[in-house]
This record gives C-alpha cells, sequence and structure tokens, in this order.
C-alpha cells in the first residue's frame, strides 16, 4: 500500500507542479493560447500545463515497470504534442507520426509482427483506435474542465475495472486520474491555464493504449472504451453534421455540443463539464453492471445511449438555427 500511496502523491505532485509552472512562465516559454472565433475562451490563457499529467505518466510507466513500448512512443508523442503547443504542427506531419508511434506501441506490446492478414487487420484497428481517441480527446479539450473531469472519471473506471485482475494496469490508471485531480484547480471554474495538447493528447493515448493492452475479448473492449462514452459520441456526432455539410474535418470549429451549450446557450463551462461527467459515469457503471450478461447487452446499453446523446443534440442544434 505504501507504493501505491507514494505513486498516487507523485501523480498529483507532478501534475500541480507543471500546471503552476506553465501557469507563471507560460507567456515567457510563448506558450500562449490567443482566442480567435473559433474559441470558447476571450482571454489569452497560458497552455501545456498537461505537461505535468504527461510527466505523471511516464514516471509511473517507468516505476511499475511497464513496457518501454508502450510509455516511449506516448512519450514522444506527447513531446510533439508540446511542440505544437508552441508553434504550428501541420495534421499532415503530425498524423503520420503519430499512428508510426502507436505502430510501434500495438506491434511491441501486443501483437507482435503480423503474420497473416487478419492479425494485420486487427494491428490496423488498435492503431487507429489509439490514434482516434487521442486527437478526439484533444478535440473535446475546448472548455475548462472539461478533459480534466472526463479524464478523471474515465482513469476511475478504467482502475474500478482492473485494479484486481491486473494490478500494474490499475494502479496506473489511479495514477492518471488523480494527475487530472491535480490539474483540474488551475482549470476550474476560471482557467489560469490550458492543459494544451501535451496533456489531451497524453490523455487520450493513454487511456486507449491501456485499453489495448487490457482488453481480451470484444466484450472486454467494448466495456472499457465506454469508460470515454461522452467523448466518442460528441466526436462522432458532430463529424457526421460536419461532413454532412461538406465542411474540412482538419479546420478548427465550434460544432461540438459541448461548445453549442457554452458558446450558444451560455451555460457556464463547468456545468457543462460536470454534466458530462456524471452522464460519462452513468454509463460507465451501466457497462460494468452489464458485463456478465454478454456482448449483446452491452451493445444494447450502447446504443440507447447514443440515441439518447444524438437525440438530445440534435435538440441542440435545431435550436441554434432558429
Amino acid at each position: 500500500m505504501g507504493r501505491e500511496i507514494t505513486l498516487g502523491l507523485i501523480a498529483i505532485g507532478l501534475s500541480v507542479f507543471g500546471a503552476f509552472m506553465i501557469s507563471r512562465f507560460g507567456y515567457r516559454l510563448r506558450l500562449i493560447d490567443k482566442p480567435n472565433i473559433r474559441s470558447s475562451h476571450s482571454h489569452e490563457t497560458p497552455k501545456g500545463g498537461g505537461i505535468g499529467i504527461a510527466a505523471a505518466f511516464l514516471v509511473t510507466a517507468v516505476v511499475l515497470d511497464m513496457p518501454i513500448v508502450f510509455w516511449l512512443p506516448i512519450g514522444v508523442m506527447a513531446a510533439l504534442s508540446l511542440c505544437g503547443d508552441r508553434v504550428e504542427i501541420s495534421p499532415k506531419l503530425r498524423l503520420p507520426v503519430q499512428l508510426f508511434l502507436m505502430g510501434i506501441l500495438v506491434f511491441g506490446a501486443g501483437v507482435g509482427i503480423a503474420h497473416n492478414f487478419t492479425r494485420i487487420l486487427i494491428a490496423l484497428f488498435w492503431i487507429l483506435f489509439i490514434v482516434g481517441t487521442a486527437n478526439f480527446f484533444n478535440f473535446m479539450d475546448g472548455i475548462n474542465g472539461i478533459a480534466g473531469i472526463s479524464g478523471m472519471v474515465g482513469f476511475g473506471l478504467l482502475a474500478f475495472a482492473t485494479y484486481r485482475s491486473q494490478h500494474e494496469i490499475g494502479l496506473l490508471a489511479i495514477c492518471m486520474a488523480l494527475a487530472c485531480v491535480g490539474f483540474l484547480p488551475f482549470n476550474l471554474p476560471r482557467a489560469r491555464v490550458f492543459m494544451g495538447d501535451v496533456g489531451s493528447i497524453a490523455l487520450g493515448g493513454v487511456f486507449a493504449g491501456l485499453v489495448y493492452l487490457v482488453s481480451r475479448s470484444v466484450l472486454d473492449f467494448l466495456c472499457m472504451a465506454a469508460f470515454l462514452f461522452p467523448f466518442y459520441a460528441d466526436e462522432l456526432t458532430t463529424m457526421i453534421v460536419r461532413l454532412r455539410a461538406g465542411e474540412n474535418l482538419t479546420k478548427a470549429h465550434r460544432s461540438h455540443i459541448y461548445q453549442l451549450l457554452a458558446n450558444e446557450r451560455k451555460i457556464p463551462h463547468w456545468k457543462i463539464s460536470v454534466s458530462y461527467g456524471f452522464f460519462q459515469l452513468l454509463i460507465g457503471l451501466n457497462v460494468i453492471l452489464c458485463k456478465t450478461w454478454g456482448v449483446g447487452a452491452v451493445i444494447t446499453v450502447l446504443a440507447f445511449w447514443f440515441v439518447v446523446f444524438f437525440v438530445g443534440s440534435g435538440y441542440v442544434r435545431n435550436a441554434r438555427k432558429k
């Protein structure tokens, strides 16, 4: 228990230290978020405060003796994202590098060198899932507290589901949840610092990477991935709307439901972020309870909640047009 407490304190401490240092010296380091017409904020704010979260991941992963092919690619991806917080990096460069790094993770930490077409397809799925989740988390980090709360809840659920059966992974998930807790006071209710790409990309990459490591079946995957359900639902429904409108998906926008609620409805950021967290917790607990009934039950539950979200999002979007 002593090691667990120590690692938890280290995770919180590194997160707090990183957020504090960027909040103080972000301007000198040129880590500044400047508002534009796509932003949900109106003031210049230091960004990159999630560097402490990325550091917490690397330190705890090394101490827990996680495979280097797991933590090093994610660490490099986070470092690239920190550079992106300072200087704009084109998606044409960023995305191939992310795919390459997560290919190292998937082939190194799990499937090995694929021997047949089926294994290659499975490996490609996991690579796309991890890269997609990392970027989804980044896209959803647009208002105060939403990334920190969702990270806290998602990793908390992951820890609850794995701590007994896969102790080291569960402990790493606890440390990530605590790192999110350490960051939140700097970002909620008023943002003294933003998480930045370094934090959100790291959180998404670690979450999806852990799902990859613990999933032994389709049922495992569905349950673990569902712990981040609101982010996937908001991002996927928004992508559908934007594709139908002929928009470029690589361009910045304010079309997510959380953005419409914050910008058009003028709902305080903290209320939206907390609501997403409660919704996420509710679905996560639903899935945990239904897991013993099998894949069909879990798919039914997720389909029901996706329809609920889709209908609700349609109401928000239609109200915006009136």
